[in-house]
């Protein structure tokens, strides 16, 4: 499933988010975490880019978009303990990134394929959800819908690439889109619901390799 270039880069990434949790999770070596956080996704960037040479240009751009905006969501995470400010600009960021990839996943979008049972699966994903984190939203009631509209809305798209793509590109997008919804669910019961054992390394491994699965199923749609 996976090309040579594609396990070499996998190790690669693989190292660096070991070293983004490592030092995420130690005090004494916190500050390294400025760095080892982005050099995540600016490696996914960089290999996308000399990967995607065969990638229609304007769905290039948007990936391209997609992924810079998660590394800027994911810099500005990283302040969420200087101001709330830097929160509501991560999820701006974020919620920006995964339009960009409900935009190239519409392109790609099987039309004859029916959706409505799976947008139920995910409208009824969605009310679980928010049942949970309610009483904790407050101000964030509104910013949190929208977002959790658009995180369901990317899973849709994906999910109705099946039988436009190749199998293996479905395949990997696919498993991406539910990853990055596991990733950022685990995210919004932490921070709005309560703190959760291993938040940390469940939010990383998940939102990761949701980025890696999606940027690889990507570039296997020629």
């Amino acid at each position: 499933m996976l090309t040579k270039s594609e396990k070499s880069f996998s190790i690669i990434f693989i190292i660096l988010l070991v070293l983004e949790i490592t030092t995420s999770s130690f005090e004494s070596i916190a500050n390294f975490n400025y760095v080892a956080k982005p050099a995540l996704l600016i490696s996914l960037i960089l290999f996308f880019w000399k990967q995607g040479s065969h990638i229609e240009k304007k769905i290039k751009y948007m990936i391209f978009l997609a992924l810079v905006f998660s590394l800027l969501g994911d810099i500005l995470l990283m302040f969420v303990n200087q101001s709330a400010n830097f929160f509501i600009g991560g999820l701006l960021a974020f919620l920006t990134a995964h339009i960009f990839y409900v935009l190239v996943f519409l392109k790609q979008r099987n039309r004859s394929k029916n959706p409505y049972y799976f947008i139920v699966l995910m409208l009824l994903y969605g009310i679980i959800l928010y049942y949970f984190l309610k009483d904790g939203l407050g101000s964030m009631l509104i910013p949190v819908i929208l977002y959790m509209a658009v995180i369901l809305s990317m899973a849709t798209t994906a999910f109705l690439r099946q039988g436009f793509v190749v199998k293996n590109s479905f395949i990997l997008v696919f498993i991406g889109a539910i990853l990055f919804m596991v990733s950022d669910s685990i995210l919004a019961l932490n921070k709005f619901y309560q703190p959760l054992p291993y938040s940390n390394f469940s939010i990383m491994f998940t939102y990761a390799f949701a980025q890696l699965c999606i940027v690889f199923g990507l570039l296997k749609q020629r």
